[in-house]
């Protein structure tokens, strides 16, 4: 379950938290037992103008959106942007925020060819773990989530891509990573997965490995939102008793996200051979019917459900598409195209993106994988974000 930061009139860009000790928990597929680990935690940083979507400043009514001119270029690693938290990172794929309750934003960004998860908000990102991946293709270290009792057990759980399969491992800092699901298949491509907790179980979006059949097989993982529990078996209340499946059909996944108002509205990004789509998910359905197509295939990726409206990274196009959503989870209107350099500063290539609370999100930048990568890249950003965006592009 995400542990949501105060809402303030302003953020801070760094975190000052202070997390409990371990409690025990189920380490049945594990096959270890954790101890004690340290509370992670980092110093307090300056208050920083933060980018919002529309392209405001905070302080008023939505206007134009338009460059920050007055922003310096960056110089090396030091970037004058201050909603930058973190620089000279590589390719993040996926965040997951920390909790904290004092205004102070930080997180645990995946970088998906080094397979380093880093803690980052503060100052310096330091190094939590180390995994070992195969990022050929579009695979590596592509999901990332707390665990659904993160305060009491400080467990993290990571979507990989090893040399044999694609898989969910979990570890704790200091801490050796456990596989909890093997054997999800891997092919030349389709192996990118994401991470979400539902607030009981997990629930882990996987690529089809290239073989569109496997997505539709119920007794295949590959394809499929799956729901599973901390020790990777099938979660209480999944729509067939014993299975993992959730949900069926998806390609090569780029996020998953939940509503805080409904939290039964779930949402997954995927990039189809000829298309990139939206998805509602709902139990034991096939995900067939999108929400939203994208015909010109900008990368979806992450994404953030903030009530009103659907805030999606995209990594092809490098902008945020921000979808309003009607009162019944429908989708109520066409995109709004920001933070592209013309709606909005441009930050180059998205993926991962986290909510910090109703109005803020991580987001981090993949411009070192097939961008134009400026000296501080790849970096972690807070952006705000603002409700009722509608305009922009059209509906297939």
């Amino acid at each position: 379950m995400r542990t949501r930061i105060r809402k303030t009139p302003w953020l801070l860009v760094a975190c000052g938290i202070l997390l409990s000790g371990c409690a025990k928990f189920d380490d049945r597929a594990a096959g270890q037992t954790f101890g004690p680990e340290p509370a992670l935690s980092a110093p307090a940083g300056p208050r920083p103008e933060l980018p919002e979507i529309d392209g405001s400043s905070g302080n008023g009514p939505a206007g134009p959106a338009a460059p920050r001119t007055s922003v310096p270029p960056p110089q090396g690693c030091t970037d004058f942007d201050k909603a930058v938290i973190a620089t000279c990172l590589d390719t993040i794929s996926a965040l997951a925020t920390l909790p904290g309750d004092a205004g102070f934003p930080a997180g645990l960004a995946a970088e998906r060819r080094s397979g380093r998860v880093l803690q980052v908000g503060g100052g310096k990102a330091t190094e939590l773990a180390k995994l070992t991946v195969d990022a050929g293709g579009d695979g590596g270290l592509t999901g990332l989530a707390l665990s659904p009792t993160y305060p009491e057990d400080q467990l993290v759980f990571a979507y990989i891509t090893t040399a044999a399969d694609n898989r969910v491992v979990r570890f704790t800092k200091g801490q050796q990573a456990k596989p909890i699901l093997t054997g999800i298949p891997k092919g030349p491509g389709g192996n990118r997965g994401a991470i979400l907790s539902d607030g009981h179980a997990l629930l882990v979006a996987t690529g089809d490995a290239g073989d569109p059949a496997a997505a539709a097989d119920p007794n295949s993982l590959a394809g499929k939102v799956l729901r599973i529990d901390t020790s990777g078996n099938p979660a209480v209340g999944n729509p067939t008793p014993g299975s993992r499946v959730y949900a069926s059909g998806l390609h090569s996944p780029g996020g998953l996200c939940k509503s805080t108002a409904d939290p039964s509205r779930l949402w997954v990004t995927d990039r189809a051979p000829d298309r990139d789509v939206l998805y509602r998910v709902r139990a034991a359905q096939s995900l067939s019917v999108p929400a939203w197509t994208w015909p010109d295939k900008p990368g979806v990726a992450g994404c953030v459900d903030e009530d009103q409206l659907l805030a999606i990274a995209t990594s092809v196009a490098g902008n945020v598409q921000i979808l309003p959503v009607g009162p019944d989870g429908s989708i109520g209107g066409t995109p709004k195209v920001t933070l592209d350099g013309k709606n909005g500063t441009s930050f180059g290539r998205l993926q991962g993106m986290d909510p910090i609370d109703a109005q803020h999100a991580l987001v981090g930048t993949v411009n070192r994988d097939g961008g134009t990568p400026v000296s501080s890249d790849d970096r972690v950003l807070v952006i705000q974000i603002q409700p009722n965006a509608a305009g922009g592009s059209g509906k297939d």
